[in-house]
């Protein structure tokens, strides 16, 4: 084998330069201080003008696809240049187009925004919409000479895709299920705000000068209190030593940035599975009291470089609410300091803290970034994956319902008829990272007809979805995805209804949590699955197990290319010994006390 697991929870605009106060290189930021030792990718990043060229340049002229430097800084405004492998063809150029995805904190869509959403997909886009992992909406199939346009109307509709791709914070994500009891509604509200203090300042002029003609109308308003922290992103070590892009700085951070809020005993939100991952707890009123602090996870990873590994966060303590955001922009700002920018493979903050501890991160953290208590965590209960699906009063006289999306795709009638449902009642969309969607602020007097109009399209039992789709989901992968080996989302539907077919032949009765990706970087976050298959060539999988269905421990890798038409054969030796065992554990749980060299024994009898 050569893949691994890695360590688990218990283990225009003006030029940067001008920008730059007169600091000695002792007091500037690493991110900045010595430009000599950037890599070429990070001195792209310094030299664009925060986030600005040449993409200014390349969104005016007649070509039908972007150069290379000027992709690396569409990631940041939200957007990913793909080419449709399936209309290749030799001596023709490629079928360039744009992915677009939104920042939507907490997975909330207003109804306004994703009529807009659902307008472009249709006409400027491929008919499509897709809801991520990370709670937003992704749109596919827009032309270069078309995203202006697309960008703009969706920032004109109250909406951004600001960092929603790129080396920087991106989406925060957040419990979706509109609940206004215990710390749902704190937690929330966390995630806006964690959202808007992280949010980069130089860059935003950009973005708002490419795409909506420098109309500053349209930035991003923290509340009082998240521009109180910001303003603190200009003092001590927190501070970069670019006055124009006081946390960032000129070159951003190292790799992509995940942040995501819960509250105790929900893990909808993969926490672990997260750079900075809290757990609000809140008082009686509902206001909040303060964290529990994960640090460090992620998902990436590289084929045969045994140096990339999944990564689930540590432990870092309990912080009072009044300290918890600066607490998050100190995190921030170590990282930004000291993730790797000379190999990117290794600059998420997972290898930080793998290579240099916990116990150094917590002292380097209070030494020179944050001067507040970190205390022990408090205790929570066990968590459980929560999916909201079905129908669910949120107070007197208001209800939402979830409704299941088997990898996110909305299309054809679906997408029509949702649309409908949103336009008819002003409904409010929010996205949850299984990639389903919840339609909210249904009055009581509108639920009959919203549940007459779901069964029309299909959908008679939201609460009720077959076993294995209910948690499954699946990175888009081909044809668009450009670090795509093989497939995931088109195919995961039938890897699904074999497995279904295969569980009721033996019957078993339990359900599997099952994880689908077309390459190792990761999207559905297959490291936490009972099963994830993770494309490594055309029609093979790596086959990882162990997780658990609460998402609370990294599966392992047990088989490294497994062609996917042995699936069944592969995993009848292993899925007739949990039923053997009497299944009342979950399957990843059976793995687990099976333990590796039994595991690997039974795969091996086929």
């Amino acid at each position: 084998m050569t893949v691994t697991a890695g360590q688990s929870a218990t283990g225009g605009a003006v030029g940067p330069e001008a920008g730059t106060r007169d600091l000695a290189p002792s007091q500037l930021s690493p991110c900045i201080a010595s430009g000599a030792e950037r890599s070429k990718f990070e001195q792209f990043k310094a030299d664009s003008g925060y986030l600005h060229d040449p993409l200014a340049e390349e969104l005016a002229n007649d070509a039908n696809h972007f150069s290379e430097g000027a992709v690396q800084l569409l990631k940041f405004h939200g957007s990913y240049q793909q080419d449709n492998r399936e209309n290749r063809q030799k001596g023709r150029d490629k079928d360039w187009q744009m992915m677009l995805r939104l920042r939507s904190p907490g997975g909330r869509i207003p109804a306004s925004l994703f009529l807009a959403m659902d307008e472009l997909a249709d006409r400027l886009g491929n008919g499509t919409l897709r809801a991520t992992t990370r709670q937003a909406f992704q749109m596919h199939g827009v032309r270069k000479h078309n995203l202006r346009e697309v960008i703009g109307t969706i920032v004109r509709g109250m909406g951004s895709t600001l960092a929603a791709c790129g080396d920087i914070n991106r989406n925060v994500m957040a419990p979706a299920a509109p609940f206004e009891t215990g710390a749902y509604p704190a937690a929330r509200q966390l995630a806006d705000d964690i959202a808007d203090l992280l949010s980069p300042s130089a860059a935003e002029g950009s973005y708002l000068d490419l795409w909506v003609d420098g109309e500053l109308s349209y930035r991003i308003k923290p509340s009082r209190a998240v521009s109180k922290v910001r303003s603190r992103q200009s003092e001590g070590g927190v501070f970069s030593g670019d006055a124009s892009e006081p946390l960032y700085g000129p070159t951003y951070m190292p790799r992509k940035f995940k942040c995501a809020v819960t509250v105790p005993g929900d893990n909808s939100v993969d926490l672990l599975t997260q750079d900075i991952g809290l757990v609000a707890f809140a008082d009686a009123s509902g206001a909040l009291k303060g964290c529990n602090v994960y640090v460090g996870g992620g998902m990436g990873r590289t084929h045969n470089k045994e140096e990339t590994f999944a990564r689930t966060a540590d432990p870092l303590g309990y912080v009072a609410a009044e300290h918890v955001l600066d607490l998050v922009q100190a995190i921030v700002a170590l990282q930004r300091d000291y993730g790797d920018r000379q190999t990117r493979r290794h600059a998420r903050m997972k290898y930080l803290i793998h290579d240099q501890g916990i116990a150094w991160f917590k002292r380097e953290l209070k030494a020179r970034y944050f001067a507040h208590p970190i205390k022990g965590l408090r205790l929570e209960p066990k968590t459980r994956l929560v999916d909201y699906l079905g129908w669910h009063r949120v107070s007197p006289g208001m209800w939402f319902v979830g409704i299941p999306l088997l990898c996110g795709r909305l299309s054809g009638e679906l997408k029509a008829g949702l649309r409908r449902l949103v336009e008819t009642y002003q409904l409010e969309i929010r996205l949850t990272p299984n990639q389903d969607l919840l339609l909210c602020n249904i009055g009581t007097a509108q639920r009959a007809s919203v549940r007459q109009a779901l069964a029309e399209l299909g959908i008679h039992d939201p609460d009720s979805p077959a076993r294995l789709e209910r948690h499954a989901i699946a990175c888009p992968a081909l044809p668009l995805c450009g670090l795509a080996v093989t497939e995931a989302e088109r195919t995961l539907p039938a890897v699904l209804e074999r497995l279904e077919a295969q569980l009721q032949q033996l019957q078993i009765e339990k359900s599997i949590l099952v994880r689908m990706t077309g390459c190792p970087n990761g999207c559905a976050r297959p490291y936490m699955a009972e099963l994830g298959l993770v494309g490594d060539g055309v029609n093979q999988y790596q086959l990882w197990l162990g997780g658990t269905p609460n998402l609370s421990r990294l599966a392992e890798p047990y088989l490294e290319r497994m062609p996917l038409d042995q699936l069944e054969q592969t995993l009848e030796p292993l899925l007739r010994s949990w039923k053997a065992a009497g299944g009342r554990r979950s399957f990843g749980d059976h793995v687990a006390r099976l333990g590796r060299d039994q595991v690997k024994e039974l795969l091996a009898t086929v």
